[in-house]
């Protein structure tokens, strides 16, 4: 992994709600996309008022990072990949704008010149190879990678989209292939509860035949938790026909904050599970979103 010097080219505002940020430079030169239409990148941000001071931390041989001994710490985000364009050396990432995030602050002054690090993009989205049809539903957070999923979907895909948006002024204009169908809703996103467990059963409602299909939901990890267990438990989905990829969580730093209290033996309970798995990953994800949800985290 590398983690590569980026600059801001151009900032171009897409609705009040999200910016587009598009990054380019010599540090990208070695930069190479998976072309996967969800990959992301983490994206280390200034840690002082200067903005072109970037303290980059270094790869590690386990594939991780660290910070050089004396150097600050960069804030760290991660964040979808909306488009890139090999040839012209450019890297486009959409923020969602709003109050109290450090990347949301930093995105909605961003400017030419200013400077950010980011590694090597990974993609989650993994049809199976007999895809015929997909749904794929997010909300705000998720809604750059739905975007590009649905721009690279094969004409002969049968697709679905359904996004949550916080009010019809976040809409986007999507490309929306000739046997594709995109619904709006509002609601959720921080401003009120969201619905994407209810959204992901009325798309994929019980005696849907599942045969060819792959269903990708993005959005707020905790109500994502109820719609994992609805695809694998109710539907009885195999772990390779749907992805589910929690992008934030309400009040992320007291949530870490909560967790990090919780007692020495709960929280080496919770790290036992991933130490020896049992089942496949989804599986295991699920026994362990439970007991979260038991100690109210």
């Amino acid at each position: 992994m590398t983690i590569h010097r980026a600059v801001v080219a151009r900032v171009q505002p897409l609705t009040e709600s999200m910016t587009r940020v598009t990054l380019h430079g010599d540090g990208l030169a070695g930069f190479r996309t998976t072309g996967v239409g969800d990959e992301y990148v983490r994206i280390f941000l200034p840690h002082g008022p200067d903005r072109t001071d970037v303290s980059l931390p270094r790869t590690t041989e386990q594939g991780g990072w660290e910070t050089p001994e004396g150097q600050p710490v960069a804030p760290m985000r991660t964040y979808t990949i909306r488009a890139a364009r090999p040839e012209a050396g450019e890297v486009d990432i959409d923020f969602v704008l709003h109050e109290g995030g450090v990347a949301s602050g930093w995105a909605a002054e961003a400017r030419p010149g200013d400077v950010v690090g980011v590694n090597d993009p990974t993609g989650l989205y993994s049809p199976p190879a007999d895809l015929s049809w997909q749904v794929l539903v997010a909300d705000q957070t998720g809604l750059p990678a739905a975007a590009r999923l649905l721009e690279n979907t094969p004409d002969h895909v049968r697709t679905r989209v359904v996004l949550e948006a916080p009010a019809p002024s976040a809409v986007l204009p999507l490309r929306e292939p000739s046997d594709s169908k995109v619904t709006w809703t509002y609601g959720g996103n921080g401003h009120g509860p969201s619905r994407l467990a209810d959204l992901v059963a009325a798309a994929v409602p019980p005696g849907t035949d599942l045969a060819g299909g792959y269903v990708w939901v993005a959005g707020e990890t905790n109500a994502l938790r109820s719609v994992r267990r609805y695809l694998r438990r109710d539907l009885g989905l195999p772990a390779d026909r749907f992805k589910v990829v929690g992008y934030w969580i309400p009040n992320s730093d007291t949530w870490s904050e909560r967790y990090e209290a919780l007692p020495d033996a709960v929280r080496a309970e919770l790290e036992a599970l991933w130490d020896n798995p049992a089942g496949d990953s989804e599986d295991l994800t699920i026994r362990y979103e439970a007991r979260l949800s038991d100690l109210g985290l």
